[in-house]
């Protein structure tokens, strides 16, 4: 049986603390998963469940993006995959009696775990203007409210259609129809909080905005760099894919300012000398300073550039562009400032080239420990620089590995839902539907946020997500969120966005991914993009929270219905009925899509086209790989100041809290820590245990404040702090943002340390 919802927020006064783990998964990870599982779902919906995730016939995990290979286990899931299925396919609800129960006041008063806690949401509830309780509403009545706002705009820029990762291709594809018909190219998604800076370097060096690789590229690498991700919590499945490679001979280097327990050993649960032993992954860390890696990268290129033989002159002649400059601004690199900017020693970056320099086929895999910074273009250009050197990429085991975060979030940017999008693009959505897309650009997230300050956005429409709770700025960003009109979350479990509202404020319930969705033509399955760029079905199982709710591609084509009555030239009623015609449509505007309904009945689905790595054809402005050179960069700390990055924990899921312990790091029943290096903190006079509050320091002199953080004495980098967000979101100015991806810098914000009043 399912355990109840808890009544009250837990007390995080005082986490425990322990020494952090060496090792990740094995028997804890299994024990942990099982028991998250039956609280949420009672023992046979479990088992029902659990075997359908990631499997061919069954439907796509909602946690990460990482691939599956062909051959599946039974159980192809990791412990925090099972949590993220567990909390959608509980059997706890949110009824109308619950907000009847509960004023938005005290929504807002509540914690994001306690709010996720709750369960699934089972009818769509309206908050009238003036209200503090959501109220039941009907699906007519729901549909004609978000009509009536949007007719009323004297602009379509004035609205905003926000896409969380988790929304499938089919619903992605639906949603920017229906904004491009309105007149707008207001798609903001959370890509542009995550792996923003990776497109924008990508796109620009080697002409596509994803990466290069296989999951069988990762299998026969020599060499994998894992550079600030910490694929333990957030990936925990790419750990078997390390394995294999390494038993295969492959080395690998972490580079990241905290050491990881998935990076050290992985345990794997699927075999018994994993469970007993594990496998030791890393053979070199490289325990670099926050905002390092360029300047690291920027080194190395310029020690492979003056050892003979070093380059693969070939592949540099025939298939790049810009060598020589770049080559040249590389040679200033020297050892004193790489070693300032990274804080490593000589010794462990010229073991890194020996590493380097003996493997043919290397993979770099990052995430956001090099995409939220000021300079994560540069940086990841540089990346890209590297590899291009020893002609790694088009070439099998190699290339680059940028590892989203969330289930389809490169899918949804591959159907469309881009701020920027390509006129390409608009050309073909135009054709197929008889519509005229607008040209000009609309808002990133960043922008949005800004437009909704400004009185320049007055309708925010969610496909899924926590904005409120993943924005940075978090002070602004509520202010910016309460001058709306209209704020409608189309959703499937409350969190913070739905107690932060417009004028008026809609919760759309929607079908999961573990839902059966059935619609006129009968049972519909949905299409997700992986991380590598594979395309497969997703089928739920389950009999879905409420008689009320809607899928997603459905809340698109009722609400377009509504917006254009009789004056829209798209069939969306057909849309609603049947999936494969939306599919249709898709395989005539997205290239790669031919034939997308044939294709992905196949067991698997199909892989899309990626030149660089088909065919090491590179769709540049210059016909080829560009190198590029730009100047070195990194944070610069006043004295008695330290650089914090924000985390997860391994309890959390991007902004959705499963618990309160991050087993790994040692820390146990609450969230408010800070991880401090020893020497630091000794430094600033922060004994181990004592509370300090933490204050961001930025350009505008605005006071940005956290307070009431156990300080935790940590093996962090030195002049290095983290601490997990959303809590620490506030911290992050709205206006820091990455050189050209318009990123918010996440992993590199300036904090003092104040003594704080909590005990």
């Amino acid at each position: 049986m399912a355990a109840k919802p808890p009544a009250g927020d837990p007390v995080q006064d005082a986490p425990q603390v322990a020494a952090p783990q060496h090792a990740a998964a094995g028997l804890p990870a299994i024990r942990h998963t099982l028991r998250i599982a039956q609280q949420q779902m009672g023992v046979a919906r479990t088992a029902r469940t659990l075997l359908k995730v990631n499997q061919k016939d069954g439907f796509d995990c909602p946690g990460c993006a990482w691939p599956e290979g062909d051959k599946r286990h039974t159980a192809e899931f990791c412990e925090n995959g099972a949590k993220a299925v567990a909390e959608e396919a509980t059997l706890r609800r949110v009824t109308p009696g619950f907000f009847a129960a509960h004023s938005v006041t005290d929504l807002a008063s509540r914690s994001g775990y306690w709010l996720g806690q709750q369960g699934r949401i089972t009818q769509p509830m309206l908050l009238p203007a003036g209200g503090d309780h959501y109220e039941p509403v009907t699906w007519e009545h729901a549909f004609e409210v978000i009509a009536e706002e949007l007719r009323a705009l004297g602009s379509p820029d004035e609205a905003l259609f926000y896409t969380s990762g988790r929304t499938s291709n089919e619903a992605a594809f639906l949603l920017q129809l229906l904004a491009r018909t309105f007149g707008t190219n207001n798609l903001p998604d959370c890509s542009n909080m995550c792996h923003e800076s990776s497109g924008s370097a990508l796109a620009e060096t080697i002409g596509v905005g994803k990466g290069s690789v296989s999951l069988d590229d990762v299998h026969q690498a020599d060499l994998i760099i894992v550079a600030g991700q910490n694929p333990g919590t957030n990936h925990p499945r790419m750990l078997s894919a390390l394995e294999k490679a390494k038993a295969a001979g492959a080395k690998i280097i972490a580079i990241n300012p905290l050491p990881e327990a998935g990076l050290e050993r992985f345990k794997n649960p699927q075999t018994p000398q994993g469970m007993v032993r594990g496998a030791a992954l890393t053979d070199l860390f490289l325990q670099i300073r926050i905002g390092g890696d360029q300047a690291l990268f920027r080194l190395l290129n310029k020690l492979i550039i003056e050892t003979d033989g070093a380059t693969d002159e070939l592949f540099v002649r025939e298939h790049t562009h810009g060598y020589e400059e770049f080559a040249a601004t590389a040679r200033e690199a020297d050892w004193a400032g790489t070693l300032t900017a990274t804080g490593l020693s000589r010794e462990d970056i010229e073991q890194a080239l020996t590493m380097i320099l003996a493997s043919r086929r290397t993979i770099v895999c990052w995430a956001m420990g090099l995409t939220q910074h000021k300079h994560a273009v540069p940086t990841i250009r540089e990346v890209v620089n590297f590899l291009l050197l020893r002609g790694n990429i088009g070439r099998p085991g190699a290339g680059v590995c940028p590892v989203r975060g969330h289930s389809n979030v490169q899918g949804d940017r591959t159907m469309g839902i881009f701020e920027r999008p390509a006129a390409a693009f608009l050309d073909a959505l135009d054709k197929e539907f008889g519509i005229t897309s607008p040209r000009h650009h609309g808002f990133d997230v960043v922008r949005a946020i800004e437009a909704l300050r400004d009185g320049r956005a007055k309708v925010f429409f969610a496909m899924g997500g926590n904005f409120v709770g993943a924005s940075p700025d978090t002070d602004v960003t509520e202010a910016a969120m309460r001058r709306a009109s209209l704020t409608v979350h189309v959703s499937t479990k409350l969190n913070r966005s739905h107690a932060v509202t417009g004028r008026r404020a809609l919760i759309l319930p929607t079908l999961g991914r573990t839902d059966k969705d059935i619609q006129a033509s009968g049972k519909q399955f949905v299409t997700v993009e992986d991380s590598m760029g594979l395309v497969h079905a997703s089928r739920g199982n389950l009999a879905p929270a409420s008689p009320h709710l809607l899928s997603e591609p459905a809340i698109v084509a009722r609400l377009a219905r509504a917006l254009f009555g009789g004056q829209s030239p798209v069939d969306w009623e057909e849309f609603e009925n049947d999936y494969a015609a939306i599919r249709d449509r898709i395989s005539r505007v997205v290239p790669g899509f031919e034939d997308f309904n044939t294709r992905v009945a196949a067991p698997g689905g199909f892989s899309l086209p990626h030149a660089p790595r088909d065919e090491r054809r590179f769709p540049t402005a210059t016909g080829k790989a560009n190198f590029t050179a730009a100047p070195v960069e990194y944070p610069k700390l006043p004295d008695g100041r330290l650089l914090l990055q924000t985390m997860r924990s391994h309890d959390q899921y991007n902004t959705t809290i499963y618990g309160l312990d991050d087993r790994y790091r040692g820390i146990r029943g609450g969230r408010r820590v800070v991880l401090v290096n020893p020497d630091d903190a000794r430094e600033l006079g922060l004994a181990d245990g004592s509370y300090t509050d933490l204050v961001s320091e930025w350009k505008d002199g605005v006071e940005r404040r956290a307070p009431g953080f156990r300080v935790v004495h940590y093996p962090t980098a030195r002049g290095c702090a983290a601490a997990y967000y959303p809590e620490t979101n506030v911290l992050v100015p709205l206006d820091a943002t990455a050189d050209v991806s318009n990123t918010p810098v996440s992993k590199s914000v300036v904090v003092r340390l104040e003594q704080s009043p909590t005990a």
